[in-house]
């Protein structure tokens, strides 16, 4: 009986390991905004630093909340959630190249005129 119990609870963290994704969280969610809020960097450097900062946000929740890769048998739950991000990253990436499409094939002038026409919306 007591073995299956520890086999339940170990995926499960203690206070302590609790205690340090809140701190990290906490960390990686003011200095990101400190950053912003202070105009310390601008351009293509503040973006990679916000990027930086939300993928380590991403790994804190998934490793000290979620506990992804502590369970005996990690291999099934890091394949789940690595094909359910390739599906999110297919999803955003086309969805940004069919927007990409648009606006090039159609500029902002005709693509109006285009909706006002197929919508038989009367022009005043």
């Amino acid at each position: 009986m007591e073995r299956s119990a520890q086999t339940h609870n170990a995926g499960h963290g203690t206070v302590s390991s609790y205690a340090t994704g809140f701190i990290l969280s906490v960390l990686f969610t003011i200095t990101p905004f400190m950053v912003v809020i202070n105009h310390v960097m601008t351009g293509w450097m503040l973006t990679f630093t916000l990027i930086g900062f939300a993928i380590s946000q991403l790994l804190v929740q998934l490793i000290f909340f979620l506990h992804l890769g502590r369970e005996s048998k990690p291999r099934w739950n890091i394949l789940v959630f690595l094909f359910a991000a390739l599906v999110v990253l297919i999803v955003v990436v086309g969805s940004l190249w069919i927007m990409n499409n648009l606006d090039y094939h159609m500029g902002g002038h005709e693509m109006d005129s285009s909706i006002i026409k197929d919508e038989g919306i009367p022009q005043q």
